[in-house]
C-alpha cells in the first residue's frame, strides 16, 4: 500500500480477521460420590447421607451438582454405598435424580474410606487404562453445599497441573511437643476438603502402590502425595462446603438447602 507522501506503508491489521485459539477439549471426567458413612455422629440410625435436607437428601444434592459442574466432560457417575444401603440408594437416585445425564453407577464400598476409593477404581479400571477417562473426581456426600464453580475450578486446575484439592486455611493449629509444650507451626496449613480431581492414570496406579504396600490414607490426596509425583495444585475453598459430622451440622445444612431452594 502507497502513502499520499510515496513511502510504502505496512499492511492494514485493522481489517485483518482476528486468529482465535480453537477451544481446548473438555477433559473426560469420572465423578466418584463416596456414601459410605453411618449416621452414629449425627444422632441418627441411618446413613446421615440419606437423612432429609429440606426436601432431598445430601446424596441427592452431592451428585447433582458434580454432574452439572462437570457436563459436558462427564462420562462416568459412580456412587459408593454400603451393602446395606443399595435399596435406599436405588430409591434416593429414583425419587431425587431419576433423569441423570449419565448412568448413575453403584458400587459397593469397603470398610474405609480408603477402601470405598479403591473399589471406585477398580470399577473404573478398564475406563481408565483404555484412555477414555483423563480425570476421576472423588467427592464426599457428606459436603453437599459444594458449589458448581468450585467444581469447575478444581477441574480446571487438576487438567493444568495432575491434581487439585480444596482447602481453607487453618489459623488456629498449634503442634505439642513431647514435653507438653505447644510448639510453632511452620509455614502454611490448610483443612481439606471435597471433592478433589486428579489424572486418572497416575490416581489409579497409586491406588495399586498403596494395596500393595498395605497403605491406607486419609483422603484421596494422602495417597496420591505418597505413592505418585503428581502436584496437587491447592483451590480455595468455601466456609458453606462443609462436612455433616455432628447433630448441629445437620441443622444449618437443612436451614441453608432451603434457603437456597426457596431462591431458586
Amino acid at each position: 500500500m502507497s502513502r499520499a507522501d510515496g513511502r510504502r506503508s505496512g499492511p492494514n491489521y485493522s481489517s485483518a480477521v482476528p486468529l482465535t485459539r480453537p477451544p481446548e477439549p473438555e477433559p473426560a471426567i469420572a465423578v466418584v460420590v463416596l456414601a459410605g458413612g453411618s449416621g452414629l455422629r449425627v444422632g441418627k440410625d441411618r446413613n446421615k447421607a440419606y437423612l432429609p435436607l429440606g426436601s432431598r437428601t445430601a446424596v441427592g444434592i452431592s451428585l447433582q451438582t458434580m454432574a452439572a459442574a462437570t457436563t459436558p466432560g462427564l462420562r462416568r457417575l459412580v456412587l459408593v454405598v454400603r451393602d446395606d444401603d443399595l435399596d435406599l440408594a436405588e430409591r434416593t437416585l429414583d425419587e431425587e435424580f431419576p433423569r441423570p445425564p449419565v448412568p448413575v453407577e453403584l458400587v459397593v464400598g469397603g470398610s474405609s474410606r480408603h477402601g470405598s476409593e479403591e473399589r471406585a477404581l477398580r470399577h473404573l479400571e478398564p475406563a481408565i487404562r483404555s484412555a477414555e477417562l483423563d480425570l476421576v473426581l472423588i467427592h464426599d456426600a457428606a459436603r453437599p453445599m459444594c458449589s458448581p464453580d468450585l467444581v469447575a475450578t478444581l477441574v480446571r486446575a487438576a487438567a493444568q497441573s495432575g491434581g487439585a484439592v480444596p482447602g481453607l486455611v487453618a489459623d488456629d493449629l498449634a503442634a505439642v511437643g513431647d514435653d507438653g509444650t505447644l510448639v510453632p507451626l511452620s509455614g502454611r496449613h490448610v483443612r481439606i476438603q471435597t471433592p478433589q480431581v486428579f489424572a486418572a492414570g497416575p490416581l489409579l496406579e497409586a491406588y495399586h502402590r498403596a494395596a500393595e504396600a498395605g497403605f491406607e490414607g486419609t483422603d484421596t490426596a494422602a495417597c496420591l502425595e505418597r505413592f505418585s509425583s503428581v502436584t496437587v495444585a491447592y483451590v480455595a475453598g468455601e466456609e458453606q462446603n462443609f462436612k455433616i459430622t455432628y447433630p448441629h451440622d445437620l441443622l444449618i445444612a437443612d436451614e441453608l438447602i432451603r434457603r437456597r431452594d426457596a431462591q431458586s
